[in-house]
């Protein structure tokens, strides 16, 4: 068998012609460093997401209600991050954030809703 060198440590090794670590060790430091930006960010944007439905299923726990934009900025609601938007036959808009959603009504209010 053709000895080839590990991508992470640069030791030589053998075994299946398309192995490229020596170890698992080796692999998982690899795609860890390879990955870092990527994971940081998603973790990141987890993160904000969870958050905010923290606060929209703290704020709604009858599932449905009104609520001043003050409030949830107060509480550290971000608008920026949302899963998913809705629009109903009627033209309303609601913003999720998995099954907790706001709709904006007048003077900095908003109508809270949870999915069924």
């Amino acid at each position: 068998m053709e000895k080839k060198e590990c991508l992470e440590c640069s030791e030589p090794f053998s075994g299946r012609v398309d192995k490229k670590f020596c170890s698992d060790y080796c692999r998982n430091t690899y795609n860890n460093k390879v990955n870092k930006d990527g994971k940081n960010l998603i973790r990141n944007t987890n993160n904000r997401l969870r958050k905010n439905w923290r606060i929209l299923e703290k704020l709604n726990p009858k599932g449905k209600g009104t609520i001043s934009k003050n409030k949830l900025m107060m509480e550290g609601f971000d608008f920026n991050y949302i899963t998913e938007v809705y629009t109903t036959k009627a033209g309303k808009v609601y913003f999720f954030c998995y099954d907790q959603g706001y709709s904006v009504l007048e003077n900095d209010m908003y109508m809270l809703v949870k999915k069924d």
